[in-house]
């Protein structure tokens, strides 16, 4: 089967990385849309256009299910993609409920950490609002992760100092839960062990995403592929060369991926 995932660049490896180790016999396209990452401080509409490009794209190149792996672009356009076509599309959502529900008493608090635009969308407030019912959670923009991500910055030295800074006014000790709500963040979080507790839980959706994949797979009978393989686009065009394609190797061998 011919899988499509999408992302406004490489975060969207972390969720790729669960298929590959879950569902390794299919046909992956990947889109990373790096000519106009990050997308987070970017107005809503200007991402919609380049959301419904991207997907348009990935179903010409005959993708039969689509990943969003992204949060912004999910909360921004995943409705409206849902009516348009006619083959499953999975979007992405913070993990605030196993968050919430790992957090061990009401006196903990959970941490949604996401991009402005994430944290902005309505999609996310009606979520919190409907799992929330002890007011346990807090949100934290950390925008430039994405940044630091793209340009393959990982290191302590300028990872730390940032979270630091971004957590000066929050109580840290109150904290049972994190929730890395951008899928670029599962890339720090080595970093984030540094800074919290090791009894608190950093939580992404990559998993409960691909296992709905893998659900949605099983329900329509899908096929695996004699030649499995993943083929990497930026921005709509195609890359071929060892040199185009070796960072996002990379991150993928980053994530336990061969």
């Amino acid at each position: 089967m011919r899988i499509g995932f999408f992302d406004s660049g490489i975060g969207g490896l972390t969720v790729l990385s669960e298929a590959l180790k879950r569902l390794p016999n299919h046909e992956y396209l990947y889109y990373a849309d790096t000519l106009h990452a990050p997308y987070g401080p970017k107005p809503k509409e200007e991402v919609r256009d380049y959301v419904l490009r991207a997907i348009n794209f990935l179903v010409e190149e005959g993708a039969e299910m689509i990943v969003i792996a992204c949060n912004t672009a999910t909360s921004i356009a995943v409705a409206e993609l849902r009516q348009m076509y006619d083959i499953p599309i999975i979007g992405m959502e913070p993990a605030v409920k196993p968050a919430i529900e790992c957090v061990s008493n009401k006196d903990q608090r959970v941490l949604v950490t996401a991009t402005p635009l994430t944290l902005k969308e309505e999609k996310l407030k009606k979520l919190i609002a409907t799992l929330d019912i002890h007011h346990q959670t807090d949100l934290l923009p950390l925008a430039d992760l994405v940044r630091f991500a793209e340009s393959d910055q990982f290191s302590d030295e300028v990872i730390l100092p940032y979270l630091k800074q971004a957590l000066h006014d929050y109580d840290i000790q109150t904290y049972g839960a994190v929730v890395l709500g951008c899928t670029h963040f599962p890339l720090f979080r080595d970093s984030f062990k540094k800074i919290f507790s090791s009894e608190v839980q950093l939580i992404d959706g990559s998993k409960g995403t691909i296992s709905h994949l893998e659900k949605l797979m099983l329900k329509q009978n899908a096929q695996i592929s004699e030649t499995p393989s993943v083929t990497f686009y930026r921005s709509g065009v195609k890359l071929e060369s060892e040199k185009e394609i070796e960072p996002f190797l990379n991150i993928l061998n980053r994530l336990g991926v061969e």
